[in-house]
């Protein structure tokens, strides 16, 4: 099984957090976004993964630091890491075809700025999966249209009318991805593009015109990582998920507390110094950070941050940052200072 993961967009919607740090290694409950996904997903698929894939963008925002994380990645998951690059945005369908060696074989294609919880087994029957959650407002998303049979007929996008409350949430499963690439490859030729871009829509719909079989995979969870207010809400439900899992450490051993009080669930990595604060519940703070005079909850704090007098609640601050004040509500980005 290969894993193939998209990744050569900024993040614009995340800025300043993302002007610095591309948004898929933002952190999330201490481990950045592509991260959590990649080992989600290895999580379900329930067999060894051979290879991920990564497309970045510009060497120069997706730089070495980039590549050796997502290196470390899939060697943390017995896997190869090829790197790609896409030099120019021009859509999903040919982010997907710019990884053209890798796509042979089976393989899950997953866009790095999302996160799930699931817990199902791929439908042998099926040329291709595509993961889906139910919501409550289906007219606000990508559908799938379903057949008797509980087969996918159709996309529809942003229905005006009700098609069905399965929205898609982005990842895919392609029981051999070489059908798409050669669908795809036919897009790329024919230069079909819908709002100036390749999309892998348009691959997808080829596969279904062939007579391909199309099954849904129902996550229980699907949580955005698009803007500075749902990274934080994603934070939240993420320590609540860990929390009950019980299967990582949160709190590093590492944590020096003077007179200071933790309520969990919360993520504190290594060597943060707390002093006459209390903190969570629902926070992250990133390694080498110093909170000092403080109360924080709800939010997402990242790594070698100063904090101290404040009072915080639904804030998000950024790598290196210094801050200290009254503020309640912040989004900082890296190497900011409030004074």
């Amino acid at each position: 099984m290969k894993i193939i993961v998209p990744m050569a967009g900024r993040g614009s919607r995340l800025r300043p957090h993302s002007l610095t740090v591309p948004k898929p290694l933002i952190p999330v409950a201490g481990q950045p976004i592509v991260h959590r996904l990649v080992k989600d997903i290895a999580k379900v698929l329930k067999q060894p993964i051979e290879e991920i894939a990564f497309v970045l963008g510009d060497p120069a925002w997706f730089g070495d630091d980039v590549v050796n994380s997502l290196k470390d990645l899939a060697t943390e998951l017995g896997a190869k890491a090829s790197i790609y690059r896409q030099d120019k945005p021009l859509g999903t369908g040919h982010a997907i075809m710019c990884a053209e060696p890798s796509l042979s074989g089976p393989a899950v294609i997953a866009y790095a700025d999302t996160l799930i919880r699931a817990e199902f087994d791929l439908d042998p029957t099926a040329d291709s999966v595509i993961w889906t959650k139910q919501v409550e407002n289906p007219e606000a998303y990508g559908v799938v249209k379903l057949n008797d049979n509980q087969e996918i007929v159709e996309l529809v996008e942003k229905p005006e009318t009700f098609v069905s409350d399965q929205a898609v949430i982005g990842i895919y499963y392609f029981k051999d991805v070489a059908v798409l690439k050669g669908k795809l490859q036919e897009i790329l030729d024919e230069n079909v593009m819908n709002g100036g871009e390749y999309q892998i829509n348009d691959g997808i719909k080829r596969m279904m015109a062939d007579g391909k079989v199309f099954k849904t995979g129902t996550v229980d969870e699907w949580m955005d990582c698009g803007n500075k207010t749902i990274t934080i809400e994603t934070n939240q439900r993420m320590l609540g998920f860990l929390k009950a899992d019980g299967e990582e450490q949160l709190v590093a051993s590492t944590v020096k507390l003077e007179n200071s009080t933790i309520i969990e669930p919360c993520f504190i990595g290594e060597h943060v110094v707390l002093k006459n604060t209390t903190v969570g519940p629902f926070v992250s703070i990133g390694k080498d950070s110093v909170v000092e005079n403080s109360t924080i909850k709800n939010s997402l704090i990242q790594t070698n941050v100063s904090i101290k007098n404040a009072n915080l609640d639904n804030a998000m601050i950024g790598n290196h940052a210094k801050y200290n004040g009254e503020f309640t509500s912040v989004s900082i980005g890296d190497y900011s200072i409030l004074e």
